[in-house]
């Protein structure tokens, strides 16, 4: 048998206690750990959408775009041009996370229409 190993993690947090309620409040970060990022969060945020739907449509619990789009309170369109976010190459996806997308680019141009074939899509890209 081994021996049982404990971690400690220590977070520096304060909690106030105020009428009816407890409130947790973190430390202001300093300049040097601050992680300074030009990810577009609507990009972002519409990046996860899409692949959270690609995902329900793979696992089956929704059967059509339609159905999904009614049960998630959508309208149709719009989830079918989120899925179509999913299409993109994944540099291109690990790009806008980290924010190196170009700066002129921004989720309008993303949900106009883009070509299927990832090396277009790059070429297409440079443009910006």
């Amino acid at each position: 048998m081994t021996n049982a190993t404990s971690i400690t993690v220590r977070v520096p947090l304060k909690i106030r206690r105020r009428p009816g309620r407890k409130t947790v409040v973190m430390p202001v970060p300093s300049a040097d750990t601050a992680i300074p990022t030009r990810a577009d969060p609507a990009l972002v945020k519409a990046l996860a959408r899409a692949f959270r739907y690609q995902k329900l449509l793979d696992e089956g619990r929704y059967v059509s775009i339609s159905e999904m789009a009614a049960a998630e309170k959508i309208e149709r369109g719009y989830s079918g041009t989120l899925l179509r976010l999913t299409l993109l190459a994944p540099d291109l996806v690990e790009a806008i996370l980290d924010g190196r997308q170009p700066e002129g680019l921004g989720s309008r141009q993303f949900f106009e229409a883009f070509p299927a074939e990832w090396s277009e899509q790059r070429d297409a890209l440079r443009r910006y």
